[in-house]
């Protein structure tokens, strides 16, 4: 007579998603306040912050690594995380590139010096540790150094929130048809849909009362950014699937590690700051 209902999750269990959603929604609020508060009042603060971030997001990549025996040069490269950012902040492009020259070399002459087996290989590793973590995510301090810099960082990353979160949501409840199920399954595309829907509206309602430009300009931003966003979020599951690891680490209770935090960012750091130098000159 009487049907028996499902036993609700409890307090601090993964939800649909994989996720301890209060958790994650505690850390991510924390993040998120922090950087925004450093990034308006305390724009160095903001650099350093975000530079600290990206050296450990620099460290879980190379432990992560070590997983199939790539040894990275930890030294240099955790040197280069700390670099590039203020190089970028306080030089601009120019000054980036010239740190991204010096610091490339930097790991190809510690790890020569080093009598360890697999050189090449090492050196690989580094570089592209260094180019996927600390240079990529410079561009968000070009951007900044950017006229009205701190708000269009301040939009970046509530497009990336809005990225995240709606596309969590959607998914999470209508998610159907997985958007590249050998790489991440539970990425649907209807979760992608759901993205680009709340990173338009952000977007929008962002470039009109923040920026004070046109509506469509928060359109082209959304759509560029939750691309870039997506494409980084695909770029580290198959990272992590090619290294047999499912987070980077477990430090940010309910997200995993920094870098599962990063992912999204890195890649659309430097869309962003692109959009903003190149796609209507005095607009954006």
């Amino acid at each position: 007579m009487f049907k028996r209902r499902p036993p609700r999750a409890k307090s601090g269990e993964p939800s649909r998603a994989g996720r301890n959603l209060p958790a994650a929604i505690g850390v991510g609020l924390a993040l998120l306040v922090s950087l925004l508060v450093g990034m308006l009042f305390l724009p160095l603060a903001f650099v350093a912050l975000t530079t600290m971030i990206g050296v450990v997001g620099v460290w879980e990549v190379g432990r992560a690594l070590e997983v199939r025996q790539i040894k990275v040069p930890t030294v240099p490269v955790l040197a280069a995380g700390v670099a590039l950012p203020f190089a970028a902040y306080l030089g601009g492009p120019e000054a980036l590139a010239f740190a991204t020259v010096v610091s490339v070399t930097a790991v190809a002459l510690w790890r020569c010096l080093d009598p360890a087996p697999d050189a090449a290989r090492s050196i690989m590793a580094g570089t592209f540790v260094l180019l996927w973590v600390p240079f990529l995510l410079s561009f968000a301090m070009l951007l900044l150094q950017e006229p009205s810099g701190p708000i269009k960082v301040a939009t970046l990353l509530l497009l990336v929130v809005a990225n995240d979160t709606f596309g969590y949501l959607v998914g999470a409840f209508f998610g159907k048809h997985a958007m590249a199920p050998r790489i991440s399954p539970k990425k649907s595309w209807e979760g992608f849909g759901g993205s680009i829907g709340g990173a338009m509206v952000v977007g929008v309602l962002a470039v009109v009362f923040l920026l004070d430009r046109p509506w469509w300009v928060g359109i082209c931003l959304a759509v560029a950014v939750v691309a870039a966003a997506t494409a980084g979020d695909l770029a580290e599951s198959m990272i992590k699937r090619e290294l047999g690891v499912k987070d980077m680490s477990s430090i940010l209770p309910g997200h995993g590690g920094v870098m599962d935090r990063l992912d999204s960012i890195v890649f659309a750091s430097p869309v962003a700051f692109l959009l903003s130098v190149t796609l209507v000159p005095g607009t954006l």
